[in-house]
């Protein structure tokens, strides 16, 4: 059975520490994890981050670019009424009269220089400062046109019927599914997991080996390795957050050992109580672990006796377009959980770890201007703000952050929004990044023909302008995979269509 490799490693470290009896097993097992991690080598360590923008983000409007024929098509296309979804160019400065939120108010398009900008010229979205910021710092990476490929793929195989397409493109479910596990929804195991497969044996615990700050993610699950997920305060407790049961410690530790054991034979009941078990066990390990969410550098401390409130705590804030005020920002929390995590690495034995977070409503069929621009405030502040922790921490080269998408949207305008696309482009962050440029041919904007149903002048759009990935999800995994410590062998066998690509292809450079 898939839960048995890490169900025996659990509770093999459990039982060697059984002597110690319950009351004494947290200290215990973090003595264990503490003697382990002497042993290693702490250069080693590793950190995927997985960013999922849920709803599929439009990126035509995240980075544009900005020479004069893409311009005038990009204005062509989107300058559409009633609410026209065309941002203003760069030489536009905000208006602070304007209506909160309104592209007047945001301003022009922020430029960026890439170390080779492909004869051309580029920006990003207004309220992408601090991407802009982190590009310009070669902390970040942009790869162009990404999406999920069976093999390379031009306008006319698209057309061809026979040729093999990824299957069920356009729906928000399957995208998801496919981008994450490269199948339609139904998926079981993703490739953020089977990584986490092929290097867990380096850690102490195989059950931090994949942990998702985000809910249940395919992308976390592996085949052998299970998702561990954490709130946003961290560990998860079974049985609440409380320290005594009607007001007494002892009934509280009753009612966990009653359902932590099986109480007969029956082996939905043995297993039942094997997961609450380890729940248990590794919640007070992590919690145990982890530091403090109101201390620095992953959150303000209070003053004096105040106790630490996250929603208050001006680093998890950003600046809202559409209230002109600071927010709490549900990503950044994330991304503190994560930093925590990550903090703890040593305490918890790992030398491989993939974090899953996200943030949706990307989904911009209307209202696109209002909600992309706070959509992409939330984003900017929240990688801004992983960078800082993970720059103080001393850990930045250790850990690679990547975004994902359902899919990017069409390039041409319902009204007031967009509709569902295929490639997008996307942000990989960090100290091993080779950041500062583009990785990929960015694809030539064109406009709709005459009758009005494709885009015959761009190689790089079908229908609506929708992109053609030119780089495939595989590829954009691999080169994770390659710099997380995977073999050439590894990658082929983990991600099957990377063999449709020459040899010279499947690593595309972004990682040092």
């Amino acid at each position: 059975m898939t839960l048995n490799t890490s169900r025996r490693e659990f509770l093999r470290q459990a039982s060697a520490l059984s002597v110690v009896g319950a009351a004494g097993a947290p200290f215990a097992l973090n003595l264990a994890a503490l003697g382990t991690a002497a042993a290693q080598n702490a250069g080693d360590y590793k950190a995927l981050v997985c960013l999922f923008l849920y709803g599929g983000c439009d990126t035509y409007n995240v980075v544009l670019p900005t020479d004069t024929a893409s311009w005038n098509n990009y204005i062509a296309v989107r300058n559409q009424a009633p609410d026209p979804i065309a941002l203003r160019a760069a030489v536009v400065a905000p208006n602070p009269d304007a209506a909160l939120g309104s592209l007047d108010r945001l301003g022009g398009v922020l430029p960026i220089s890439p170390l080779n900008a492909q004869g051309r010229s580029f920006a990003v979205h207004p309220m992408l400062g601090a991407v802009r910021d982190l590009f310009a710092a070669q902390r970040l990476a942009i790869v162009p046109n990404v999406g999920p490929l069976v093999r390379p793929t031009t306008k006319a195989d698209y057309r061809n019927s026979s040729f093999p397409k990824p299957p069920k493109l356009f729906s928000h479910n399957d995208q998801q599914s496919t981008w994450q596990a490269y199948a339609p929804e139904g998926a079981t195991a993703g490739w953020g997991g089977r990584m986490a497969d092929l290097l867990a044996s380096g850690n102490q615990h195989r059950i931090f080996s994949s942990i998702s700050a985000s809910g249940n993610a395919v992308w976390s699950a592996g085949r052998s390795v299970l998702q561990y997920q954490v709130g946003g305060n961290g560990a998860i407790r079974v049985g609440g957050t409380g320290t005594t049961l009607f007001n007494s410690p002892t009934v509280l530790s009753k009612l966990r050992s009653i359902v932590r054991t099986p109480q007969s034979g029956h082996l939905m009941e043995r297993d039942h109580a094997a997961v609450v078990a380890r729940s248990m066990d590794a919640e007070a390990l992590l919690s145990g672990a982890l530091p403090a969410a109101g201390q620095a550098p992953y959150g303000t401390p209070p003053a004096g006796s105040a106790s630490y409130s996250v929603i208050n705590d001006p680093l998890l804030r950003y600046n809202n377009p559409l209230t002109g005020t600071a927010a709490f920002n549900s990503l950044a929390q994330q991304l503190q959980v994560v930093a925590r995590t990550i903090a703890a690495r040593s305490a918890l034995g790992a030398t491989r770890q993939v974090f899953f977070v996200s943030l949706g409503g990307f989904d911009t069929h209307g209202n696109e201007n209002r909600s992309l621009a706070d959509l992409l405030a939330k984003l900017g502040h929240g990688l801004q703000y992983f960078n800082n922790v993970l720059t103080a921490l001393g850990v930045a080269n250790q850990v690679t952050t990547f975004t994902a998408s359902d899919f990017g949207r069409t390039f041409t305008s319902n009204g007031d929004g967009t509709d569902h696309g295929w490639g997008s482009h996307h942000m990989v962050m960090g100290g091993a990044v080779r950041g500062g440029d583009l990785y990929g041919a960015f694809p030539v904007l064109g406009t709709k023909n005459a009758n009005n149903n494709d885009f015959d002048n761009s190689p790089d759009q079908i229908g609506n302008g929708a992109m053609l990935p030119a780089v495939s999800v595989d590829q954009y995994a691999a080169t994770l995979g390659r710099w997380f410590g995977l073999s050439d062998g590894q990658l082929l066998d983990l991600f099957p269509n990377l063999a449709n690509w020459n040899a010279s292809s499947r690593n595309l450079g972004f990682m040092t």
